[in-house]
């Protein structure tokens, strides 16, 4: 008889609590509730982790140390799995040389049909892969872009060189750089640099005839400043230190290949065309004009490259990704992005009885996309399939076929079941996301005065073409627009003119001794305070140093390597898992040792730990609503909600003076109980005088604003037009997406009975 459940028993892994549970198969399930109350724990450590070890476990030993290693959860029993298919919010990794069109495969399909049409005829398709020898542009190795020096940014010309006018590392007063240039006689080092003649500065950068040209000859072998940069660290095939590469960041840019104009391309590939366009002008265009330009392609030599690559270029536009094009790099795309980027191999699948695990895949989408995406997971659903979406969008809520909630709390305060039923009953019921949905937050009637404003002026980058924007300062800004309409471009550019403080959505590093204490800076003050009330070194109190249990080496756990088998990782029997040695162990602050403060929470370490300072730093986590992680909790089994929460606390840690400070959509992850706490924070960051601007779609954020920017009208080349400018209340009665979704949007109207 076929197994109609995904039966769970006893389900024990992280925070759950003795889980039972039956989720039936073939449907779409949304699983909801508080940012870390369990869901991720449930889904994805739990039922995808079960069905991954289980499927390894059908390959040979051989064949299993080459496939995703997976932990077995704790739970008693499960029954009725398939094997699973996980699609998470994680950006696509790769280089420079990753691409839209490399990473979905559409590249491989458009080389092969350029390869066989292609006028005149250049060879096989990899004479058209700019990551092969024989395709790629001799200048730029196949990247499209080649390094140069950001001159501009190598000298303060109101400085003299005595007071450090050379911005760049080594160069300061008494250093040996310095001496090249202040102590040869050639060069008044006491005299600004913006009072020195233009070939005087031509002469202390460039050096070469600039230099001789001076009347006062320059020692053999001088090296202007720029000559000496490149030499030191672009022109070094040794592996550079994080230092260097950090220098290399600050004082250089990348600029279009002056060969290949950013095709990647040798000269041969640049010239063969179809359809009286190069495989180059091809990759820019976007993906909505590139179909249907390929579907013009009558010739049967080359039907069936024709049919696989309409295919997946339909499929990208079916998951709304229609305005990127094939030749935008994978590292630019947001999570959002790469997410329904993962998605498209999915669509063409004839498999069945498969397990989606879906991680909140509406992040980064305006509430207008929102559609494309629930099509998509029915899509998925109606092929035989089971969906297991984690969820925090009403929208997609209301188009479950069945609705779980984990909690009621996070944390300790979570992992029970507390809700199973349809969204009709969820909206009735008396649980954390029930009672959310019934909330309603209008548009802020009296936005705070602004002190002053921040002009981005004549901005062209991406789809933005000369576009001017006042970012008001002392209040709360919201960018909206829909995905691809311009809004990250803009923010970079405030960023840079601005010298803006940016809180973006990339990972928090999550290696296992990264805990929330240690990326936020409070670890030392800890160290120090046991070091006080003990009269011992500080160092004894680091599980990275001296008191570390030799044995495990302060991970407090021994990993063993089974060679072909999965490794097996154990608690450590010396320390039991407590990381240190009985000696540092005997050391106490108010009887607790400095393994028994890793096990407190925050909320109670600012109860316990006699510290102003610790107790002000920690106080910081607490206002982004994590007060229930353990301190020495590793960083590695937050969600995603959470990791983006711990940045945002590091940063709020360290605001002293005025600061603006972008927000690149902080509601990623959050629960809507979880709203008004992020509110909250925001809110205090302007009442302390810095400016505020947040990159958001969700409705509640951009209702609370004191002043919205919305772009668009549509993504790509179809946005960067700034639609809006002014208070929220006063955008009404405007046929543009934003405008339509405050207006007739939000949880009320998603939550409406279908």
């Amino acid at each position: 008889m076929k197994q109609r459940n995904v039966s769970i028993r006893g389900a024990r892994t992280n925070n759950l609590r003795d889980v039972d549970l039956d989720i039936p198969r073939n449907r779409l399930v949304v699983l909801v509730g508080v940012s870390g109350s369990g869901k991720s724990s449930l889904v994805f450590d739990t039922i995808a982790a079960e069905a991954g070890y289980q499927l390894n476990e059908t390959f040979p030993p051989f064949a299993r140390n080459r496939l995703p290693k997976w932990t077995r959860p704790d739970v008693e029993h499960i029954e009725g799995l398939t094997p699973v298919i996980v699609i998470d919010q994680r950006r696509i990794g790769g280089n420079t040389r990753s691409t839209v069109g490399t990473i979905t495969d559409a590249w491989t399909y458009l080389r092969l049909l350029f390869s066989r049409l292609g006028q005149p005829h250049v060879g096989e398709s990899n004479r058209f892969s700019f990551n092969d020898p024989a395709g790629m542009c001799p200048t730029c190795s196949g990247l499209g872009e080649v390094v140069v020096s950001a001159v501009e940014r190598f000298l303060d010309l109101d400085r003299s060189l005595a007071q450090g006018a050379i911005r760049l590392p080594g160069f300061g007063t008494g250093n040996y750089w310095y001496a090249q240039y202040a102590d040869i006689g050639v060069f008044d080092a006491d005299t600004p640099l913006r009072q020195w003649s233009p070939s005087e500065r031509e002469a202390l950068l460039y050096g070469g005839q600039a230099a001789a040209g001076l009347g006062r000859k320059p020692p053999r072998g001088y090296e202007g400043i720029v000559e000496r940069f490149e030499r030191i660290y672009l022109h070094t095939s040794d592996n550079l230190s994080e230092r260097k590469q950090g220098v290399i960041r600050q004082f250089t840019r990348a600029r279009t290949c002056p060969e290949c104009a950013g095709d990647r391309l040798n000269k041969a590939a640049r010239t063969a065309t179809v359809l009286d366009h190069t495989i180059g002008e091809m990759s820019r265009l976007e993906i909505n004009e590139l179909v249907r330009l390929v579907r013009t392609i009558t010739s049967v030599r080359v039907a069936p490259v024709v049919t696989a690559l309409t295919a997946r270029l339909e499929a990208m536009s079916t998951i709304g990704l229609g305005y990127l094009t094939l030749s935008r790099a994978t590292t630019t795309l947001s999570g959002g992005e790469s997410q329904r980027i993962k998605t498209v191999k999915h669509l063409g699948s004839s498999l069945t009885e498969m397990t989606y695990v879906v991680d909140e895949p509406t992040v980064g989408l305006h509430p207008t996309d929102v559609e494309s995406v629930i099509k998509l997971l029915e899509r998925l659903r109606d092929s035989g399939n089971n969906v297991l979406v984690v969820e925090h969008d009403p929208a997609v809520m209301a188009h479950a076929d069945q609705i779980i909630e984990v909690g009621p709390g996070a944390g300790a305060a979570g992992g029970q079941l507390v809700f199973q039923g349809t969204f009709a009953q969820l909206r009735e019921a008396d649980t954390p996301t029930g009672r959310a949905l019934a909330q309603h937050r209008p548009a802020k009637l009296t936005p705070r005065p602004a002190t002053g404003s921040l002009t981005v002026a004549d901005v062209s980058r991406n789809n933005l073409r000369h576009v001017t924007v006042r970012f008001p300062t002392g209040v709360m800004t919201v960018l909206t627009g829909v995905a691809g309409s311009g809004k990250s471009s803009l923010a970079d550019e405030l960023a840079a003119q601005h010298q803006a403080t940016v809180i973006d959505q990339k990972p928090v590093s999550t290696n296992r001794r990264s805990t929330p204490i240690t990326y936020t800076g409070i670890a030392p003050a800890i160290r120090r305070l046991f070091a006080r009330h003990n009269q011992v070194p500080a160092g004894l109190f680091s599980a990275n140093s001296d008191g570390a249990c030799p044995d495990c080496a302060g991970l407090g756990v021994i990993h063993t390597d089974l060679a072909f088998m999965d490794g097996q990782e154990i608690v450590c029997e010396t320390c039991h898992g407590r990381r240190f040695t009985p000696e540092v162990l005997a050391h106490t602050v108010n009887g607790l040792s400095i393994a028994d403060v890793d096990d407190l929470t925050v909320d109670q370490a600012m109860a316990q730990l006699p510290d102003a300072g610790i107790s002000h730093a920690l106080r910081q986590l607490g206002a982004v609503g994590l007060g229930y992680l353990r301190l020495g909790q590793s960083l590695s089994t937050l969600s995603g909600g959470e990791c983006q929460r711990v940045k945002i606390a590091k940063e709020l840690r360290q605001a002293e003076q005025p600061t603006t400070y972008v927000l690149d959509e902080p509601t990623t992850g959050l629960h809507p109980n979880d709203i008004d706490t992020l509110l909250h924070v925001l809110d205090s960051l302007v009442d302390q005088g810095h400016t505020v601007v947040v990159i958001e779609h969700n409705l509640d954020v951009i209702r609370q604003a004191d002043w919205l920017i919305d772009l668009g009208p549509g993504p790509g080349r179809h946005g960067g037009t700034i639609l809006f400018e002014g208070h929220v209340a006063d955008y009404t009665s405007r046929a543009t997406p934003t405008c339509q979704a405050l207006t007739h949007g939000g949880p009320a109207a998603a939550a409406r009975p279908r």
